[in-house]
């Protein structure tokens, strides 16, 4: 389904956005501003397309009981993926233990955004009507961009995060 395809080449954009922002902060070193920078860019870009897809596309696909399953791992993801950059944003730049817990963070995320292209949006797409698309596209980038506007580095320990 061409329309499906184009929505989903906007996510998978997003998403090279994201790998492009982990290559770089993974070549900085120490509590340097370019880390400091490019760490709040890649939080701010991840929180909010994160809200933007779960609004957008998984709202959509909970509502279709071939997809909930995959729907729900997804999101349980973005929860994950929240709490290890609020984790990341409490931890030291400066000590060897930051760039160890990102290293572990890229390659989640990657995971996750591979699993995602992968597996899920073609299962989705199977599933997705004009009335679904119409939807997706009126709010992606206009729950993205109200997001990003409001995303914030939060620093919590992940042992001090509330369940």
């Amino acid at each position: 389904m061409a329309d499906a395809q184009e929505i989903f080449d906007r996510l998978k954009k997003d998403h090279d956005r994201h790998r492009e922002l982990l290559d770089k902060l993974l070549e900085t070193s120490g509590e340097s501003g370019e880390r400091k920078t490019l760490f709040e860019e890649l939080t701010k870009e991840l929180k909010s397309h994160a809200a933007a897809e779960e609004q957008a596309l998984y709202s959509t696909m909970l509502r279709k009981p071939p997809t909930t399953d995959e729907t729900r791992h997804s999101v349980a993801e973005h929860h994950e993926i929240e709490e290890a950059l609020n984790d990341l944003a409490a931890t030291d730049m400066s000590e060897g233990g930051w760039l160890t817990k990102f290293k572990t963070f890229d390659h989640d995320y990657r995971h996750h955004i591979d699993e995602e292209e992968e597996d899920h949006f073609p299962d989705f797409a199977k599933h997705l009507t004009e009335q679904d698309m119409e939807h997706m596209r009126s709010v992606f980038e206009r729950r993205k961009k109200e997001e990003k506007t409001e995303a914030e580095v939060t620093p919590e320990k992940k042992e001090d995060a509330k369940e």
